[in-house]
């Protein structure tokens, strides 16, 4: 769950970097306007922890250009000014610098979904859609093993509803990985 900051303006990209506060708190940028976002729950870190380790492993496996990134910036295609999300997983193959404030050119992300923060998380990932790099889009639960699945079609488009999944492979194209859902979940539940 997010906590919106009310400020008398809306902010830019620009100006919520350059005013973002060192208050221990995430904040993401959503249509100008700042909010907190609440600490993570324990089983939604193992999940996470799980998740960037395993596309990790398989991406060195690989011997890939690709690199998983926790928590990334991302700033959608539309209302690029006034956004700055923060998913807790990206994919980038692009070069980047080490001082960058936001993934450039994402190709895959990953959203845990935690139940307080439902609303918030698919406002994210619609605005992943309009970003052109993007090829799939993972929208992970934490109450259950589920994954709810957007990638994007060979014309460009996206699907209409996400695939949902529950047992089997999550297969990711955009990196080339498939493996059992079911083993991102360990050690998420005791």
């Amino acid at each position: 769950m997010s906590v919106a900051l009310k400020l008398p303006f809306d902010m830019t990209v620009q100006e919520f970097l350059d005013w973002c506060p060192e208050d221990g708190l995430r904040w993401q940028l959503v249509d100008g306007e700042p909010q907190a976002m609440a600490p993570a729950r324990v089983g939604h870190g193992v999940l996470q922890a799980n998740v960037a380790r395993m596309l990790g492993n398989h991406l060195v496996n690989r011997d890939s250009r690709c690199v998983v990134a926790a928590a990334p910036g991302i700033i959608p295609q539309v209302h690029a000014s006034r956004n700055f999300r923060i998913p807790d997983i990206g994919v980038t193959c692009s070069k980047f610098d080490t001082s960058d404030t936001s993934l450039r050119e994402p190709v895959l992300l990953i959203e845990i979904l935690s139940p307080g923060n439902r609303r918030e998380t698919w406002a994210n990932v619609w605005t992943y859609t309009t970003i052109p790099s993007v090829r799939d889009i993972v929208v992970l639960h934490t109450e259950e093993e589920r994954a709810e699945v957007l990638s994007r079609k060979q014309d460009g488009s996206w699907p209409a509803e996400p695939i949902k999944l529950t047992e089997g492979d999550l297969v990711l194209e955009s990196i080339g990985y498939g493996g059992a859902l079911e083993s991102f979940y360990r050690g998420v539940s005791s």
